[in-house]
């Protein structure tokens, strides 16, 4: 991880994510200037460049302005990566976003919880920076509280108890980063090298045929090939989710039926 929630006060930070009236909200002598305008940036830079070198010096220079207007309104970086997550979060489960409101009358709790899965893997393929940034202390702002509402809600009324939805949808979440960063990492090698994955295999296939003794790897002689061609890769992240995600859903059907 490269950066981290939490690391700033709390009070300050909750008085920003929360617009309550506090010390942590000033307004500022630059006109135009204030803590959205702020966000936006830090997240357009973190969306460009990824939060490695996220610091209020390069949102500064990003806005125009010099670093110093920006503590007026924001105090400092721990802060800003707060409400940079809860404000990518709001462009899903804040009112309006696709993911708000309740659920459609009739929808079963697996569509349910898969539209979870999806509304995660959604969020952070629009902003991959996400899977860089520790949430172990969560910015308990009003996107991430709508986020937790809407997943606790997809399993509520199944007859497990409430630690028993934590952990769905704990696992459901986990599930959703440990698939997403497959296809990040994908795209940003890409990026990288200039090489397609395919170019890639095309490359390097002369020289495992050389090596390659099937005698000695006769499993992956057999499934490896059937595997590649079905794939076209040597893994695809959406069918890795899409599979994944329906082997999880039956393990919680199963978790559901014995509670029943």
């Amino acid at each position: 991880m490269t950066q981290t929630t939490g690391a700033g006060d709390p009070a300050r930070s909750m008085a920003l994510l929360w617009r309550t009236p506090g010390d942590a909200v000033r307004p500022g002598p630059k006109p135009g200037l204030d803590v959205d305008r702020i966000v936006r940036a830090a997240v357009g830079l973190a969306d460009d460049e990824g939060v490695a070198g996220l610091s209020m010096r390069r949102v500064a220079d990003r806005l125009g302005v010099a670093p110093m207007s920006l503590y007026t309104h924001v105090p400092g970086k721990g802060e800003l990566v707060d409400l940079m997550v809860d404000a990518v979060l709001g462009e899903s489960y804040g009112p309006g976003g696709p993911a708000s409101g309740p659920w459609p009358e009739g929808m079963g709790w697996r569509d349910r919880l898969e539209r979870v899965a999806r509304d995660a893997w959604e969020v952070h393929v629009r902003h991959p920076w996400l899977l860089r940034v520790s949430t172990a202390r969560p910015p308990l702002g009003p996107a991430i509280m709508a986020k937790y509402e809407r997943e606790l809600s997809a399993v509520d009324g199944l007859g497990l108890d409430e630690l028993e939805m934590d952990s769905v949808v704990t696992l459901v979440n986990g599930f959703v980063s440990g698939t997403v960063v497959g296809l990040v990492e994908k795209a940003e090698v890409e990026r990288l090298t200039g090489v397609t994955e395919l170019q890639w295999w095309e490359a390097t296939a002369p020289y495992v045929d050389r090596v390659f003794d099937p005698e000695r790897f006769p499993t992956v002689a057999r499934v490896g090939p059937v595997a590649g061609e079905a794939l076209q890769a040597a893994v695809d992240p959406h069918h890795a989710f899409s599979f994944g995600l329906e082997r999880l859903l039956d393990g919680v059907a199963a978790l559901v039926a014995r509670r029943a």
